[in-house]
């Protein structure tokens, strides 16, 4: 096929922001979607905490993550696919933001099977892609939000212990540092992160390490403390945090401890998910499936370090990705297995979360984005 993206018009107008009732600005959001129809749009209520279904923003299948570029005018998707183009990857496709809705720039093939993660550098020049499936990763030059042809691939190919789950390598996540100096690739199969140095006028990657994890814990996701030293990085197949030091000399990882997320004696199904941190340092929340809760805790600025404050309710079975509203006072969870958008209002001051919250429907919630 030439692209998996079309361009979807929905009812109504998809506005970024609009007035409504007694002038309660409303924002765009996106939802990526699992299913066939890609990217969802909806209309957030910042001051009752409450989304409207909106349509569909842009018919991409299996969209497994978003990414939106620092000047907020362009949106990222990587789906999920076994073929795109007649070749065996997953597709990454841009879209220009425009009035809240979307148009479809650019549409790519990616370095193997399975696209499951994209991110965008500082500059919004670069992104890279990781595809779970193939156990690879690839890098684009960005030009006006469109995307080239794959500038740098690699497969990888160290493997770990859990014979159900890291046969192969599984490239999960793509991030960069907050200097924009180095790029992070989290390989769940190789229970390793891969290091690089982007070069920012090629978007070419250039091996600077690996921080190794666990033996079978399969790291999936990797997010940076504001504080400028200090990453989390979770670890799917086991549900723990590693705390890492970043070195920002060489980029590379170390580990200062390692947090365990599951309530003691429990042994039934768990996977650690995703990382929200707090725009001022102060609170980090975990995302667990299976046995489904949210966990809050209370970060030191200077160390990083974590002290445990409670496990909550998700809203509903496998919370694939939450994040907190601009305002922060609103938690927004993707739920994926309930087909559920699920918001919990959210204390700034102490970070608390409560256990009710507000739902509604989406198809296989994948990602949640603001514009």
């Amino acid at each position: 096929m030439a692209s998996a993206a079309t361009f979807v018009t929905t009812s109504g107008s998809l506005l970024s922001a609009k007035t409504s009732g007694a002038g309660t600005r409303h924002r765009r959001v996106f939802v990526g979607s699992g299913g066939e129809n890609g990217i969802l749009a909806y209309d957030w209520d910042p001051v009752n905490g409450e989304l409207t279904a909106a349509g569909v923003a842009a018919k991409v299948p299996k969209v497994a993550w978003l990414a939106i570029s620092h000047d907020h005018q362009f949106v990222y998707s990587a789906s999920e696919l076994d073929l795109f183009n007649g070749k065996p990857t997953g597709e990454v496709a841009s879209f220009r933001v425009d009035g809240g809705e979307l148009h479809l720039l650019s549409a790519e093939n990616s370095a193997g099977t399975g696209t499951c993660h994209v991110a965008v550098d500082y500059t919004s020049k670069m992104l890279i892609a990781a595809d779970y499936g193939g156990g690879s990763a690839a890098s684009f030059k960005i030009s006006d939000g469109k995307l080239s042809k794959a500038v740098w691939t690699e497969t990888y190919t160290v493997h770990g212990p859990n014979t159900d789950r890291q046969t192969t390598a599984h490239a999960h996540f793509a991030s960069f540092s907050l200097d924009n100096r180095f790029a992070y690739i989290n390989d769940l199969g190789g229970d390793c992160i891969h290091i690089y140095r982007p070069d920012a006028a090629t978007a070419a990657m250039t091996p600077t390490g690996t921080y190794s994890g666990a033996p079978g814990s399969g790291p999936r996701t990797l997010h940076f403390h504001p504080n400028g030293h200090t990453a989390y990085c979770m670890n799917e197949l086991v549900s723990t945090v590693d705390v890492l030091q970043w070195n920002k000399a060489d980029g590379s990882l170390s580990l200062v401890k390692r947090i365990d997320l599951l309530p003691e004696g429990y042994s039934g199904p768990s996977t650690g998910c995703d990382t929200v941190i707090s725009q001022d340092g102060r609170f980090v929340y975990f995302a667990n499936r299976f046995n489904d809760f949210l966990f809050t805790f209370k970060a030191d600025w200077k160390t990083g370090s974590l002290t445990a404050m409670k496990r909550s309710n998700c809203g509903g079975k496998v919370p694939r990705n939450f994040v907190l509203d601009p305002s922060e006072q609103w938690m927004l969870v993707a739920n994926q297995n309930s087909n559920l958008l699920c918001v919990f209002a959210r204390n700034p001051e102490t970070g608390a979360l409560p256990e009710e919250c507000k739902s509604y429907a989406a198809e296989t919630p994948m990602r949640i984005l603001f514009t």
